[in-house]
Parts: structure tokens; sequence; C-alpha cells
């Protein structure tokens, strides 16, 4: 079940997913909380560095 948990972007409440994606509180939109998985293996890691140097 925690798989479908996500958090607000405007009142960082959690929630359950939904079908509108919003947020039951506020409405705003539901992210996905957690980062993404790393693996040293990075495919695209020159993107994201040069992407965050700018």
């Amino acid at each position: 079940m925690t798989k479908h948990l996500k958090k607000c972007n405007q009142c960082n409440k959690y929630g359950l997913e939904n079908l509108k994606s919003k947020c039951r509180f506020c409405g705003g939109d539901l992210i996905n909380p957690r980062p993404a998985k790393y693996s040293p293996i990075d495919k695209y890691q020159r993107y994201r560095l040069d992407y965050f140097k700018t």
C-alpha cells in the first residue's frame, strides 16, 4: 500500500494516490515523495550534472 502514498506540492501533506492525482485537502498536485533509485552505472549522470551546474 505504501507504493501508492503521494505527497502534496502545496500543503506537504500525504495522501493516497487517486485518479485525478489531486490533494483532498487543498487540491494541489500529488507527487512521488521518494527519490529515484541510485545506480553506480548511471546513463544520465552527465545530463543531470550539467543541469545542476547551471
